[in-house]
């Protein structure tokens, strides 16, 4: 071909690449709310318990020792790495595609002819062995929107391991809690049953004196049945808690060791932020986000399909009709370049399709993205306030228990002068056993908001 076609084709090309230029439609992270935390008054500190690592933010050593084999041994966080290994592949896969194909190829090939006189009585025979190779030029831009939404999935797939870990920690965290606090209403029970065989005592001997009748010891007979019957439920509860938490951490059915919910102490100052670190700390909300980003760059490929494809391939080796004996001489040496370029013509409705698909799909994760968004922040609005409530609650309950524990005290006192009767002594008794558990369910509603606001922050990576 004349030198001045081919400079020609070349200028061509070179002004379709920088045309496509202005194709090339740059990302542009989603818009975050401002305000989608549900508080007396934003606050404009950064400072945030999401950065606080796991191991400090939880300091029951039990609890530790339970979240380090939960993350060693959990079936859903080995899924999730294996994850990670196939995006990492993919994204390598996607690299890859800016570097020409290489091959080697070998050929053999036999032909025979008929004439005239007789059937196939001609035939030919030739041989090629060389390396060919094919490379796609990234014109407008297809192969480069490729990686960078391969490597979307990539960070979103690390995005999904930092989102089961979180959630594994804080059920670890959640369900230990819990059964410190079946282990407290059990203690709480159990000891309300000795005071109430203490009654029972009582009762009997004042009414061997006379003073009290046989309705009053069998009313306090029925509260001791009542409380005790309530004995084997809770030590069920607590076996299926454990059962529970032994299924989180990938182990075999059994007992778990543990602390004591009295001594659970976690910071009263439950820092959250500002509502844009949710986009920079919360797995879920960059999982969405990562996901519109693929999809958008997914678009991108779908645009560009419809423009032409540039390709180059070449040849280099030995072809020869000689015979293989005399296939390796220098005269048989072939080498070859072709370009190409092809436009969709008939498949154009298909691809504009396609490309209606794609930018459905990339709606349809803006959307997932924002309703992620608003969902972490309802979880920490959430948190926040039952949270701070739990704590407010402290200061009037412990009154409580204090004003049942004094009740008991001065009703027994006076019934065994006949001051007060025995339904006043019971009413107190079982006053106190609710105050207690009431207290044990405030700490543990204290606990477990801290937990949930540490999950919902996007602690625990």
């Amino acid at each position: 071909m004349n030198k001045k076609y081919l400079v020609a084709i070349g200028l061509l090309l070179l002004s379709l690449g920088l045309g496509s230029c202005s194709t090339r439609k740059a990302y542009k992270n989603p818009d975050l709310p401002e305000n989608i935390f549900r508080v007396e008054e934003i606050s404009n500190d950064t400072n945030s318990i999401a950065n606080i690592p796991w191991q400090r933010y939880f300091s029951d050593q039990d609890l530790q020792n339970l979240i380090k084999e939960g993350i060693n041994n959990s079936f859903d966080l080995q899924i999730a790495l294996s994850r990670i290994q196939q995006a990492e592949a993919n994204l390598g896969q996607a690299k890859a595609a800016f570097f020409p194909n290489l091959m080697l190829s070998a050929q053999a090939r036999q032909d025979r002819f008929s004439t005239d006189d007789s059937f196939l009585p001609l035939h030919t025979e030739s041989y090629s062995l060389g390396v060919s190779s094919s490379w796609e030029a990234d014109i407008w831009g297809k192969l480069s929107k490729q990686k960078k939404g391969a490597y979307a999935q990539f960070q979103g797939s690390q995005a999904f391991k930092n989102l089961v870990q979180t959630s594994l920690i804080a059920n670890i965290a959640s369900t230990y809690y819990t059964l410190l606090a079946m282990d407290e209403q059990l203690r709480v029970s159990n000891e309300s049953i000795d005071l109430l065989k203490e009654t029972v005592g009582t009762m009997i001997a004042l009414k061997e004196s006379a003073i009290l009748n046989a309705a009053a010891v069998e009313q306090s007979k029925a509260l001791l049945y009542a409380t005790q019957v309530s004995i084997p439920d809770l030590e069920s509860q607590i076996r299926k808690l454990e059962n529970a938490l032994c299924l989180i951490l990938g182990r075999e059915p059994g007992g778990i060791e543990r602390g004591d919910i009295r001594h659970q102490y976690l910071s009263s100052d439950m820092d959250y932020g500002i509502p844009t670190q949710l986009l920079a700390k919360r797995p879920d909300v960059k999982q969405a986000e990562y996901a519109f980003r693929a999809a958008f760059e997914a678009t991108g490929v779908a645009q560009a399909n419809l423009y032409p494809a540039v390709n180059i391939s070449g040849m280099l080796g030995f072809a020869s009709k000689d015979g293989v004996e005399m296939f390796f001489k220098p005269h048989n040496i072939v080498a070859n370049l072709i370009g190409g370029l092809t436009q969709p013509i008939f498949a154009k409705k298909q691809l504009t399709s396609r490309v209606k698909i794609a930018k459905a799909q990339q709606e349809e994760a803006l959307l997932n993205f924002k309703k992620a968004v608003l969902n972490a922040g309802n979880e920490v609005s959430d948190a926040l306030y039952s949270y701070e409530s739990s704590m407010r609650k402290n200061q009037t309950r412990q009154l409580q228990v204090q004003a049942s524990e004094t009740s008991v005290y001065f009703t027994q006192e006076l019934l065994k002068y006949g001051d007060a009767n025995y339904t006043e002594v019971l009413n107190a008794q079982q006053n106190l056993l609710q105050a207690n558990i009431g207290q044990v369910n405030d700490k543990l509603q204290q606990l477990q908001a801290a937990v949930s606001l540490y999950r919902a922050l996007g602690g625990g990576q």
